[in-house]
């Protein structure tokens, strides 16, 4: 019998289907599901839905809820997170001040202003996650999905031993989505994806062994398809090759697309997807569910049917890998740059295929990637470091460069510019970042 620990459970559509799809692996049915989050009412529904799934699946499983971090983590031998440190209402702060000195951020989970403090207020708590497990279960697998990802997987894996990952959706959707384009199966498909996350890329993408790219340039002329993705069709069109993360998240990463109002308006605001020209449009929608997240947990609870079919995302898969039947599996993963990829800064987190085993993970090496994509990708990654070290150190100037160097904003603002926005973003920020003693320049 397994345990597998959800910290941060009452992440409630995430958990669930990811219960479902540990629970459709033979090796893993008689697991022990421990889920733990601060919330009672959140801990309260995804525990029903957890025992709803598995009366559904008649999996012999249990369940365990708790409050108790600890308790959830005692002998767990896979861990997933998906914590937000701080609710909407602060990492809304993240998004609206900026926009005020107007960097126009439209997701700001992941990189940029809004990226680094939300780095700097969930660094800390990670780090005591990994110290709990490092005592309470220290051979875990650990799965992270809370983002930023790039920057909590590499203060995890450089300050603890914890054997942690960082995983995201986009690369098997991203994959997903050009097979539809280019009207090929998806198990058809192969393809070798990396970078570092949300700007990964794909180095190969292949029909039946066959190059598909040039498929795919015919594919992006028709106004249907290039209207679904404006900003990433157009790195596409421009770069050569194809990034992972969606519109909304790239138009963001980039100084190209969100620096006036004209470019907004062209390339990011009409039919392109989920409407990534749309200011803070993510946050709206969190915003907006603040009224109406119950009564669609609600809904789901009260129908008898339960859909018990396998997902595609990667932690089942690897948590089968590693601590369940054996089975082999490759996914793309966050992991320290240890020469995998041969231009981007060594230990800098990057994303690249991974194989695991019962051996643990074995990333594989990707060699250099194009020059002008590793540009783009040592700007981001470099900013990152400097992040995450000013995270750990409590050091404000750290927090500083790494936003003056961010493409949108250095598009955008003057130092004194940004130094302004960054010390009104640290006065609203000050109650979750204990690490800063004093803020002085």
């Amino acid at each position: 019998m397994k345990k597998i620990a959800f910290i941060g459970a009452g992440s409630f559509e995430f958990t669930r289907a990811l219960v479902r799809d540990i629970l459709t692996f033979p090796a893993l049915q008689d697991s022990v599901i421990a889920l733990m989050d601060i919330d009672d009412k959140r801990l309260n529904y995804i525990t029903r839905a957890v025992e709803k799934i598995i009366r559904a699946g008649n999996y012999p499983a249990k369940v365990i809820a708790t409050k108790n971090r600890a308790e959830a983590l005692d002998g767990a031998d896979g861990v997933v997170c998906t914590i937000l440190a701080g609710g909407v209402d602060v990492w809304r702060h993240d998004i609206e001040i900026p926009k005020k000195y107007g960097v126009d951020i439209n997701v700001g989970d992941t990189r940029g202003p809004a990226g680094i403090f939300r780095a700097l207020r969930t660094i800390p708590v990670m780090l005591d996650i990994c110290r709990d497990i490092e005592k309470y279960c220290p051979d875990a697998i650990f799965l992270n999905y809370t983002n930023p990802m790039a920057m909590l997987c590499r203060a995890m894996q450089g300050q603890t031993k914890v054997k942690v990952t960082g995983l995201c959706h986009s690369v098997q959707g991203t994959a997903r989505r050009l097979a539809r384009w280019i009207g090929a199966p998806l198990e058809e498909i192969t393809y070798l994806c990396a970078g570092i996350n949300h700007q990964a890329w794909y180095l190969e993408f292949k029909w039946n062994g066959k190059d598909a790219y040039p498929l795919l340039r015919e594919a992006v002329k028709k106004p249907e398809i290039y209207n679904e993705e404006i900003v990433r069709n157009e790195m596409f069109l421009h770069l050569g090759y194809y990034v992972t993360e969606s519109s909304g998240h790239n138009s963001e990463y980039v100084a190209w697309f969100r620096k006036r109002p004209d470019l907004i308006e062209k390339y990011c605001t009409h039919g392109t997807n989920w409407n990534p020209g749309k200011h803070a449009f993510i946050l709206e929608q969190y915003l907006k569910r603040e009224d109406t997240w119950e009564d669609e947990i609600r809904q789901w609870l009260d129908q008898e049917e339960v859909d018990l079919n396998r997902g595609d995302e990667y932690a089942a898969y690897i948590f089968n890998a590693t601590i369940g039947d054996g089975t082999m599996y490759k996914f793309n993963g966050n992991v320290p740059n240890t020469n995998l990829i041969d231009n981007l800064p060594y230990g800098c987190c990057v994303e690249v295929p991974v194989i695991a085993s019962k051996r643990g993970f074995e990333p594989i090496h990707v060699g250099p990637l194009p020059d002008h994509l590793a540009i783009l990708n040592n700007i981001s990654a470099r900013c990152e470091e400097l992040a995450v070290e000013a995270a750990i150190t409590g050091d404000p100037q750290k927090v500083f460069h790494a936003i003056c160097f961010d493409p949108l904003t250095s598009a955008v603002l003057s130092l004194q510019e940004i130094k302004d926005m960054v010390s009104e973003m640290f006065r609203v920020n000050e109650p979750w970042l204990p690490q800063f003693k004093t803020i002085k320049w």
